[in-house]
Formats: structure tokens, sequence, C-alpha cells
């Protein structure tokens, strides 16, 4: 069964582009006699979303150009792909992946947290625990297939997934390197990562902001394959394969049971949580740094 709904993924993944044409896929599906409302694609400025309802798998490719910047915008329209999903009763799980070319996502945009209002950052941060809250507690099936550079927000939305394949590259880097701009990853952010690669890794890629290489992070345990670049579509198609082998509630229910603590925390302080980080990026000192980092890029973009 594993492997029939690997295979089934699999050719899924492999007949569908970045922006693979509606008439391609309709064309596709009739050739291979497969009803064409098994294959539904939407799609927003930010996020391409396809699903085949006869494996029951999408396909989630962040497409924000230039680097799939953690937006306000993004954030919401992610949450908008996903909760559709969420309430599709052919889906079962869902393969996040990128769609521009050697990034997976850069993190938070910082010029979501630089000259704003206050009431601004208040509504950034309260869509950046939206996107965490919806991801991290899905009750789909949740892959990362990461193809790219993974930094701070980036890493975390990998993080939030139940499974994570990068791809074996020296250039790409994965980890929480907040601290490496002045800013602090808060609670939500550590529990995710304490949960995964445990205290000791945790402690010191927070307080280091270090960024791992594809093999330092599957040493720690922060990715759990890693694969030629080419081939982390089909790994993302078989390890999918594997876990639609067990039976939903029973997996759902195990995912809440491990997940749910970290959760109800932040839902019980998700207000503190905005007001600290308000305070927190509103001060001088961190406006003054976030504008400093955003000047670098200017030079070196230049």
């Amino acid at each position: 069964m594993a492997a029939a709904a690997a295979a089934r993924a699999w050719r899924l993944l492999r007949g569908s582009g970045p922006f693979f044409p509606l008439r391609k896929d309709q064309a596709a599906a009739r050739r291979l006699g497969r009803p064409l409302d098994q294959r539904r694609l939407f799609s927003n400025s930010k996020i391409l979303v396809e699903l085949d309802a006869s494996t029951g798998v999408a396909m989630m490719k962040m497409k924000s150009l230039p680097v799939n910047s953690l937006s306000l915008e993004f954030l919401t329209e992610f949450c908008i792909s996903l909760e559709k999903l969420e309430n599709d009763k052919a889906c079962r799980g869902v393969i996040l992946t990128s769609a521009i070319p050697q990034i997976f996502s850069a993190g938070l945009d910082i010029t979501e947290m630089c000259g704003k209002t206050e009431e601004h950052y208040a509504e950034f941060w309260r869509a950046v625990q939206e996107m965490w809250l919806k991801l991290y507690g899905s009750s789909l099936v949740t892959i990362a297939a990461v193809n790219g550079s993974s930094p701070a927000g980036g890493c975390l939305m990998a993080l939030s997934c139940d499974y994570r394949i990068m791809a074996d590259d020296p250039k790409y880097k994965i980890g929480l390197n907040e601290t490496r701009l002045g800013i602090v990853a808060p609670f939500w952010f550590k529990d995710t990562a304490l949960n995964t690669v445990g205290h000791r890794a945790t402690e010191l890629s927070l307080q280091l902001g270090l960024l791992h290489s594809g093999p330092e992070a599957l040493r720690i345990g922060l990715v759990d394959e890693l694969v030629p670049e080419e081939k982390v579509l089909q790994a993302a198609a078989k390890a999918m394969g594997q876990w639609l082998a067990v039976p939903d509630h029973a997996r759902q229910i195990s995912k809440s049971l491990m997940r749910k603590l970290p959760m109800d925390r932040l839902l019980a302080h998700r207000e503190d949580d905005t007001q600290n980080f308000v305070r927190f990026i509103s001060r001088d000192s961190i406006q003054k740094s976030l504008q400093m980092y955003m000047e670098r890029l200017k030079q070196k973009k230049g």
C-alpha cells in the first residue's frame, strides 16, 4: 500500500512544474483515463497548490519572489491555502516546497518589522503565529521538501512539518539564526526546535544563530533525509506513501498528543507574546540594527 501510494504521489510531482498549465494537466488526466476533477489547481500570488484527489496528496509551492520572504501577504495567503486543504476531504497529506531555485524560504520579511507602526507590527506577528499554529497543528501529513536555503522563519516552517527532506548542496543552509540580526526567537520557536533536536542542540543554535549545512542538519536531527537535489521530490513522495499507510485517525491523535502542549502554551499567551514582540521590535536599537541589515542587503544587490 505504501509503495503504491508513493508511486502515485511521485507521478503527480514529476508531472507538475512550478507553474503547470491547466490544459496540460487536463490532457494528462485524459490520457491516464482519470476524471478531470481528480486534479485540482488553485493559486494566488504567493502560493501554488495542486491536489490529486486520487492520491490524497497536495503540493504547495511557495512562489513569492525573490526569496519567499514571510511577508504579511504571504502569511495570509499561506494560511488560506492550507485551510482549504484541511477542509478538503480528499486531501490527506501536503508536500511543502519552493518554486524558486536555491531558496526554500528566507524567513521573516524584514521590511514588515522596520519603520512601521506598532499596529502593523502586531498584525504581522499575529499572522506569524497563525501560520505556525496551522502548520504545526495540521491534521494532514506535512512533509517539507527543502530544496534550497532555509534560515530563521524558513527553518521554523520546515520544523513545523512532520518530516523534512533536504537537498544535499554545500550552498544550502538551514537554522534559526535570529540572534545574528539582533532578534530573539520567541518561546514557541524554541519549543519547536527543542522538541525536534533536543536541548543542547537548540541552545547552541539559538544563542549562536547557527546556520547548519545539510550534513550537520542531518546529524542533529534537524532534517530527516539528505538527498541529491534532483531527487528531493521523489524522496518526499516515497516518504508520503509511508506516512499515508498509517490510518489517519491514529496518526492524527498521536500527533496531537505530541504537539498539544507547545500549541496550548502559545494560545494561552498569544496576546502577551504579540505585545512582547511589538515592544522589542519598536526599540530604537533594534530598528537601527534592522535598517543597517537592509542597507547591507542593498549593497550586496548593487
